[in-house]
């Protein structure tokens, strides 16, 4: 017998007390007793193995380890079990095709990625690619690194969930098809080439729907099921003078300003035109798709409004007062049902330290243009160059880089039923949300022609997406937020509701 950790007796502690709340599934109730213990033993390795994936970075923005990132996915889905995993190249970074065949009457898809955003060293506290486990206060021992919570610690934790049931002698009770990409984080601009090939789309078509491993605990403990998600635009507007055939061709003194023209402020006058005085937008035909909330929706925004507290919403986002100083209610449905016109980044001559008296040339501004049903990324496009066009501004650059249509899934889609009961059976009361503000490239499985429910699953909790010292909450001091084990177990639980929802 080999020599048990403290951590093994604790892992099989837990899993003994756990038997009495296990779902009432079809196999033996032992089954899940082992395999929580087997996630209990192999703790150590599962975390390290989640250092090691944050260790290399992948940074489709920078142009940086894509192949490195790609590899080390298919090999992190073979040690998983799967039998087939493999590069599925695209017109810009490669995607990842995989399947694991069960034997199991279900088929679940899974949607991963393996790129990261951006990471500035000089605000951490720790290096960004370091993976450092650290006490967190109000947490307990969590990995601080980028891609920890977005999405690597999840992701980590679903194959953990895997090689738990491998190490305990069975077989997962579903089978599944897995596709991930490496450009996530620039608006997905080529996902859509690896599904749409004709194996890849017949594999998934078999499938219940498909999900994202993710970490859906706030730091109350509280869950929430998200039932689509907005869409998106990602794109430069870029003002010049050589384009405009005003201004400067290149960067000239200042003073020059009293006789040539400012190319600066020609971009600046044309973001003007893209929203009203109240911040909203005005672009010509933009939102003319928009479709309402339905009565069903607004009952379940009701629910949910109900049971979240404004204050911590706020002190979240250091916020004083919503826009248009709504009230709480009002704010969430403008927060899910309104299009959305925001500048991520102004960049244009001269911005280093002090000042230095030039007039640029060249300015470029970055915007994200949040979409909602009815909305397409095609039409949303097209009606910004229109709009500029219209108004005299035909001449700056559109590049759009990246982006995707809204999502949508029912209610009563066996994907979204499983998540709500596999959280009830944990003794959470899960918030049904109509839809998440944010975005992810959920569409290219909601729409046609595979028009799957799509969604994201997972307890556990991080933070720190896109911004400094991201973490993921490895070891939980909070009774109320579940650590990577208890993560990885509801993965486990949520594969056998899957495998027996009906």
């Amino acid at each position: 017998m080999p020599n048990l950790t403290r951590r093994d007796l604790l892992g099989a502690a837990a899993a003994t007390a756990a038997v009495s709340s296990l779902p009432r599934f079809a196999f033996a109730a032992d089954d899940l007793s082992t395999i929580y213990a087997e996630i209990g033993r192999r703790h150590d390795e599962s975390v390290k193995r989640l250092q090691d994936w944050i260790r290399v970075p992948s940074i489709a923005a920078e142009n940086r380890g894509t192949n490195e990132g790609c590899a080390l996915m298919i090999q992190l889905l073979k040690d998983a079990g799967f039998q087939n995993a493999a590069r599925a190249d695209t017109s810009g970074k490669p995607g990842v095709f995989a399947a694991l065949d069960a034997g199991a009457k279900r088929t679940v898809g899974l949607y991963f990625m393996y790129d990261v955003k951006q990471a500035d060293p000089s605000e951490w506290s720790s290096p960004p690619f370091d993976a450092a486990l650290v006490d967190k206060p109000g947490f307990g021992k969590v990995v601080v690194g980028r891609g920890a919570v977005n999405q690597k610690g999840p992701e980590s934790a679903f194959l953990a969930a895997l090689h738990a049931i491998r190490g305990a002698g069975k077989k997962p009770p579903v089978n599944f098809v897995l596709v991930a990409e490496g450009e996530e984080e620039i608006g997905s601009p080529h996902f859509a080439e690896v599904v749409r090939r004709p194996d890849v789309t017949a594999a998934l078509a078999r499938c219940t729907g498909v999900f994202m491993p993710s970490a859906s605990q706030d730091p109350d403990g509280a869950v929430t099921v998200s039932l689509g998600a907005k869409g998106v635009v990602e794109l430069e507007l870029v003002s010049s003078g050589e384009k405009w055939g005003r201004g400067p061709s290149k960067d000239v003194h200042s003073s020059n300003r009293a006789r040539l023209d400012s190319p600066a402020f020609h971009l600046v006058q044309a973001l003007a035109t893209l929203v009203n005085a109240d911040g909203d937008p005005a672009i010509d035909g933009f939102a003319d798709k928009v479709r309402p909330s339905s009565a069903k929706e607004r009952e379940i925004l009701d629910r949910a409004a109900a049971r979240l507290d404004e204050a911590t919403a706020k002190r979240a986002l250091g916020a004083q007062r919503w826009a248009h100083d709504l009230p709480w209610r009002a704010s969430l449905e403008q927060f899910l049902y309104t299009p959305t016109v925001n500048i991520e980044g102004l960049v244009g001559g001269y911005t280093g330290p002090g000042g230095k008296t030039v007039l640029p040339h060249r300015a470029v501004a970055k915007l994200d243009l949040r979409l909602v049903p009815d909305m397409t990324y095609t039409n949303a496009v097209a009606a910004l160059k229109a709009h500029l066009a219209k108004r005299g501004f035909g001449d700056i650059e559109v590049n759009a880089s990246g982006g995707y249509d809204p999502t949508d899934s029912p209610a009563d889609a066996a994907l979204i039923r499983a998540q709500m009961a596999t959280y009830r059976r944990t003794g959470l009361d899960p918030i049904l949300w109509p839809r998440n503000a944010g975005s992810y490239p959920g569409w290219v499985f909601t729409s046609a022609p595979l028009s799957l429910a799509a969604g994201h699953f997972g307890l556990g909790h991080g933070s720190g997406a896109h911004a400094p010292d991201e973490y993921y909450v490895i070891e939980s001091s909070n009774p109320k937020v579940s650590g990577y084990d208890g993560a990885v177990r509801s993965f486990v639980d949520y594969l056998y509701e899957l495998a027996a929802v009906v």
